[in-house]
Formats: structure tokens, sequence, C-alpha cells
């Protein structure tokens, strides 16, 4: 098959990859190919000598490949600073918070990621000193996770370090970065991420 299996474990949330134990990090090759042909056009073509049309195959087995290699983009420039990728993105939700503290459950939510893989990021991030909980006051059986200074600081770091790489997207002229966004939170809207009657919300609920 031309597109290597992924696997889902630990803190990794949405379909992101690991290896070796090592949670966010990529297990399947992202390193430049330098092949002869694009097997995923190569595999276009034989599709639509036994399926078919091969447009949304392609379209979709391209998203993979994609994300395959931006997250072995963001797992080399956070490496350096003990994140993945999913860590970082809580970082970064409690820091856009007034508080800098959130509920877990508003974690998840956010993120859109399943419960167990906050409370995975959370454990790291505690253990790391970036992150502190204590009980919610508002929820009894409820936990708040709040930045530290650290955190803060750390956060400081890995975006700089993301953003001087544009996210790896800088093979992406930045005229057709809105585009992008566009089309594919069209797939997104599709899948239901955003109900139909909702307006504009704010992220801050700490």
């Amino acid at each position: 098959m031309w597109r290597t299996a992924v696997s889902r474990a630990g803190d990794t949330g949405l379909g992101r990859i690991s290896v070796g134990g090592r949670p966010g990090s990529v297990v399947c090759m992202v390193r430049p190919l330098g092949l002869p042909f694009d097997p995923i056009e190569r595999a276009g073509q034989t599709w639509e000598q036994h399926f078919g049309p091969a447009a949304a195959m392609r379209a979709a087995t391209s998203v993979f490949r994609v994300q395959q290699i931006l997250l072995a983009r963001f797992d080399e420039a956070l490496r350096p600073h003990d994140l993945t990728f999913a860590r970082y993105e809580v970082l970064v939700l409690l820091t856009f918070s007034r508080t800098g503290e959130l509920p877990l459950k508003v974690i998840g939510s956010r993120l859109m990621v399943h419960p167990t893989s906050v409370t995975n990021a959370i454990d790291r991030l505690t253990t790391a000193g970036y992150v502190e909980r204590r009980p919610n006051p508002a929820d009894g059986r409820g936990v708040l996770a709040g930045i530290t200074d650290a955190g803060r600081a750390v956060v400081e770091k890995a975006t700089t370090a993301l953003t001087g790489m544009d996210f790896g997207l800088a093979d992406v002229p930045e005229d057709e970065l809105a585009t992008l966004f566009d089309v594919l939170r069209r797939v997104r809207l599709g899948a239901g991420d955003v109900a139909e009657d909702s307006g504009a919300e704010s992220v801050d609920e700490g």
C-alpha cells in the first residue's frame, strides 16, 4: 500500500503518531524520499484503471502524507523543549485563557481530543513542571489545569521555533494558506466540528 500505517498512543490526540514509546514522535518515513515518481499520483493512475475516478482518493491520501510530514517537522522543532505538538497545544490553550487555567473537559473539547489523551498530556506537563492542577471548585469531581511560569516560558520558545518554520508550511505561498484552510474547513464542518447555529465563542473559560 502507498500509505504508511500509523498508530494512536499516549497523549497523541487526533491520530498523532508514536514510535519507540515516545508519544508524538513519527514512525513513518518523513525524510526526503527522492523518488523518480509521485507514489500518490501513480496510485491514482492505478486506481482509475481498477476502480474509476481517483480525485478523492488522491486528495485524502495526500492529506495523510502531509500530516506525517508536518508532525515530523513539529517533532523536530519541539524536541529540544521536551514537548510534543499535543502538549504544546495544551500549553497554548492555557496561555490564551484569562486566568491561565481551564477545566480538563474544556481542554478536551477545544482541542477535539479524547479525555484520556488530555489526562495523559496533563500528566506529562505536570511532571515537566509546566502545568499545575487543582480541584475545580465549580465542579466537585472536576480538575483545573493551570500553566506555570515555566510553562509560559517554554511556550514562548516553542512558538518561536514553530513560527520560524511557518508551522511546516513554508512550501505553500502565503496567499494560498487561507484557501487551504477554507478547503479543509469544509471537511471539518461536514464532520460536525461546529454546530450549525453556533456563533463566535471565546476560548476563555478560565
